[in-house]
């Protein structure tokens, strides 16, 4: 459950302000950190305004006008795909992202306003899950349209051998189909909207029952609490089944041959 960490302004503007501005945007979007974001503006009492010509810009964040202003919320791409200078607001951004932050640039009447940190906490029950399958020999990947520097802390700390960041949501798939030309057998976890083609092209698709609906009708498997462990259960349950699959072949076959003389 992500949670506002910081509001980091730039050019004169009031964090207060970009703050209730951002919020209200956001309002409009679905993601988990979208909602950290509107419960911190929600914490501190500030005015959530409505919102017109809101624009989700896939890949990058979104846009929208909000009593006449102008309000940008995304990453890097987003910013310079409007002509907005980031440089400054990189850098700030960069400097959280080491501390395992999730940062987001925000532009106002286009200029560089401020860079919004959000903390997202680790699931206790992720790092056993991970060290459960590597025990299995299984590589475990981060698949992520989060930033790189940001993908590689988490990655760092649960031990995970690959990271893909910075992956647009088209790509997720692709990636799967990589990973399945080189001979591997792919097991997909994910739970919006995005991970919906990648986990229907896995060879096993698990989605989190705290997801997205299109995400749960693309999946094989569905973790009814969206917690990892779930993934080892259905593993050491699998595994079950196929011992037991094989003891019943192997008693058909001993009964019938021993029935025929």
């Amino acid at each position: 459950k992500p949670k506002l960490a910081a509001v980091k302004t730039l050019n004169g503007f009031v964090e207060a302000d970009v703050l209730a501005l951002v919020a209200s945007l956001k309002k409009s979007s679905e993601h988990p950190l979208a909602e950290a974001i509107v419960q911190g503006a929600n914490d501190q009492n500030l005015k959530i305004e409505s919102v017109s010509d809101f624009e989700s810009i896939t890949g990058m964040g979104v846009k929208g006008k909000i009593q006449n202003r102008t309000v940008l919320v995304g990453n890097k791409k987003l910013l310079e795909k409007f002509g907005v200078e980031s440089n400054e607001l990189s850098l700030l951004a960069k400097d959280l992202q080491s501390t395992g932050h999730g940062a987001m640039l925000a532009s106002i009447d286009g200029k560089p306003a401020a860079v919004i940190a959000v903390k997202d906490p680790v699931k206790e029950s992720a790092k056993p899950a991970i060290e459960y399958f590597h025990s299995k020999g299984i590589e475990v990947v981060m698949l992520t349209g989060d930033n790189r520097n940001t993908a590689e802390v988490v990655a760092r700390e649960m031990g995970i051998d690959r990271v893909e960041a910075e992956v647009l949501p088209q790509r997720k798939s692709e990636i799967v189909k990589r990973l399945q030309s080189e001979g591997k057998i792919v097991a997909m976890a994910g739970d919006g909207i995005n991970d919906a083609p990648a986990l229907a092209q896995a060879d096993v698709g698990i989605a989190m029952g705290t997801g997205t609906d299109v995400a749960m009708e693309s999946a094989g498997v569905t973790l009814v609490k969206g917690d990892l462990t779930g993934a080892v259960r259905a593993h050491k349950l699998s595994q079950a089944t196929m011992k037991n699959i094989r003891q019943n072949l192997l008693f058909a076959f001993g009964y019938n041959v021993l029935g025929v003389p």
